[in-house]
């Protein structure tokens, strides 16, 4: 009999009461972890429309005018732009996603979000005005 007495171990109040705090810190880290997937996924986003301004700028101060293009043109397949396939791509976005709609003066790209963004389109227009995106 005394040796069973002295036998050790957790109790099950023990093993409930760390069941419960885990529960706790897992309920608390998933939404913090998955609005971090969010911003990355939106970051991706705005420095490929960053690349994609950047070599419009390019564009305009060699030809004083952007590249005229209709809504929904491919970026990539835009002439005079010196942008690759591989500098869109990453790891929620691929290249064909950006397109561009541009006049002389003006221009939007749009990143179609294909549903990574929550639906909406992300665009960044002439002035630098982000538009879209998750709210």
């Amino acid at each position: 009999m005394k040796k069973l007495m002295n036998e050790s171990g957790f109790t099950l109040v023990e093993l409930m009461i760390v069941i419960v705090i885990v529960g706790i810190l897992a309920a608390v880290a998933v939404p913090i972890y998955q609005s971090n997937i969010a911003k990355a996924k939106m970051t991706e986003c705005d420095a490929a429309l960053g690349t994609i301004r950047t070599a419009l700028r390019v564009y305009y101060a060699a030809n004083n005018a952007y590249p005229t293009a209709a809504a929904g043109t491919a970026v990539t397949s835009v002439s005079g732009l010196d942008i690759s396939t591989a500098d869109l791509t990453g790891k929620y976005f691929t290249a064909d996603l950006y397109t561009l709609a541009s006049t002389d003066s003006t221009y939007t790209i749009t990143c179609d979000s294909d549903g990574v963004l929550g639906g909406t389109d992300r665009t960044l227009d002439h002035n630098g005005n982000f538009g879209g995106g998750p709210s």
